[in-house]
């Protein structure tokens, strides 16, 4: 739930970190931070608990200058939620500061050997290793003879990224460098924005809203040095990798909750539109085919299908597989992706794997997906072949760059945790593909015949208006039954 921005340019850096963390508050957090490096070489690292007003107020009485700065919002896992656990985290001499999202597995192990060699630990966090580590590995390779430099900050990076076991992404700046940052991500979500002479770093898109919507996806084990002139990427063997960046799909990337009292009223509220964009992009004209953006092999042969999923998607898939089941007459099984990934059923032939993640993003269910298409391919065995397909919101995310076929749901950004037009897309979603199967299977025992399929086409097109009606409730009905 945490999340990093981080940015180089020509502006104030603490502004746009600041703007940047608002436009991630709706991932939950429980402290927030920043950290920037000045052109004097002077490091200013400003933290604190709850709210991000509490850090605004403290900017505006304390300032953080420098053009070049990272930022955090932490939801606490390793360590209270207290001002002394927020990130960013820093070395001993206060020159490195560091943002991490995801896991450090073995963070007991390295910080019991950097406590060993006479390293004193501020926090209870399992991403203070990090510019510990950091700091060694730069004064040992200045020792050496190099000069302070983004190559050097970059080399010292790469050197102890393989040391780091679990999932990450990381942010650094170095007090010795005002003019680079270097950002590195392992199973946790990380994207590049461009602008004009500057460079935004985030964990969401969200917070490159109003920055840039030309962005440069980062991918597992790439390392990437940032400085006003350009971007450096590397991949996790060391090698310069050129990549062209991509422009961010939608427009609504956004989370404002306009007049609503707050965020999850205003997405109740759209649902109807949800709904609506989806009978108008998928729902045929009386006799037609559903118009899924699909290709034909995705259909062809599925004898199973197994769906991954977490949390509130997961009861989506559940509710996914039910209607596969019963109205395209295939077997569908449900699976948490986080113990699919250490406790796989069998491998079946002709099975399609469905995950469903509502950001795109969920880590157990891209690597439960990354895991299955793998042990696939080994079977080498053509009925084995994987066969992945993407429910999701974002298009544009990690599922989106790991799945060839995806399936998006087009609600726009929901910040509310309990997801309400979410969910109903991913619903939809499975309707459509409930309905697909059924008119390529027309026939076959279980399936629904054509009259009912056009019955239920019927009734999925009255939906935008049934709902509209809900949320209207000019009578107060909705909210009297909450109250019983």
């Amino acid at each position: 739930m945490c999340g990093i921005v981080a940015v180089i340019g020509s502006r104030e850096a603490a502004p746009l970190l600041l703007e940047g963390l608002r436009q991630l508050e709706y991932r939950g957090y429980d402290s927030a931070g920043i950290a920037t490096v000045n052109a004097e070489q002077q490091l200013s690292c400003l933290r604190a608990e709850g709210k991000l007003a509490n850090l605004t107020a403290r900017y505006e009485a304390q300032g953080a200058q420098g053009q070049c700065g990272i930022g955090h919002t932490r939801w606490a896992t390793h360590g209270k939620p207290e001002e002394r656990n927020a990130h960013p985290h820093l070395d001993g001499p206060r020159q490195v500061a560091v943002v991490q999202n995801g896991i450090i597995e073995n963070y007991r192990t390295l910080r019991e050997e950097l406590q060993a060699s006479g390293v004193e630990f501020r926090s209870d966090t399992d991403t203070e290793v990090i510019p510990h580590l950091l700091s060694a590995e730069l004064a040992r390779l200045q020792q050496a003879g190099h000069q302070p430099s983004g190559q050097l900050l970059l080399q010292a990076v790469q050197a102890i990224l393989p040391r780091l076991h679990g999932a990450y992404a990381v942010a650094v700046v170095w007090s010795q460098l005002p003019g680079a940052l270097v950002v590195a991500r392992k199973a946790a979500p990380l994207l590049i924005g461009l602008g004009e002479g500057e460079f935004l770093c985030a964990s969401d898109t969200p917070a490159l809203a109003g920055f840039t919507r030309t962005i440069l996806p980062m991918e597992d084990g790439e390392v990437a040095l940032l400085t006003p002139l350009g971007i450096e990427l590397y991949d996790e063997a060391g090698s310069r990798v050129q990549r062209t960046p991509t422009l961010l799909s939608g427009t609504d990337h956004v989370a404002d909750k306009r007049s609503f009292r707050h965020f999850m009223l205003k997405e109740i509220h759209e649902q109807p539109e949800t709904a609506a964009l989806w009978v108008a992009r998928h729902l045929p004209e009386s006799g037609g085919r559903l118009a899924l953006p699909l290709d034909e092999q995705v259909f062809e042969g599925v004898e199973r299908i197994q769906i991954l999923a977490c949390g509130t998607s997961r009861h989506a898939a559940m509710v996914g597989a039910y209607l596969l089941e019963q109205m395209a007459g295939i077997p569908a099984s449900v699976f948490y992706a986080s113990e699919f990934r250490y406790a796989p059923p069998p491998l079946a032939p002709n099975t399609l794997t469905i995950g469903v993640t509502q950001s795109g993003e969920t880590a157990d269910t891209l690597a439960a997906l990354a895991m299955e298409q793998e042990r696939r391919l080994q079977a080498a065995d053509p009925a084995y072949a994987p066969r992945l397909l993407g429910i999701t919101n974002r298009p544009e995310s990690s599922l989106g760059r790991l799945v060839d076929q995806i399936l998006d749901i087009g609600a726009g950004i929901e910040v509310g945790v309990a997801a309400t037009k979410t969910f109903l897309g991913q619903l939809l979603a499975f309707y459509a593909l409930a309905i697909a199967f059924a008119e390529r299977r027309q026939g076959a025992p279980g399936v629904l015949k054509a009259d009912q399929r056009e019955a239920l086409i019927a009734g999925l097109r009255q939906l935008p208006d049934q709902l509209r009606e809900l949320v209207d409730d000019h009578d107060g009905r909705c909210e009297a039954l909450a109250h019983l």
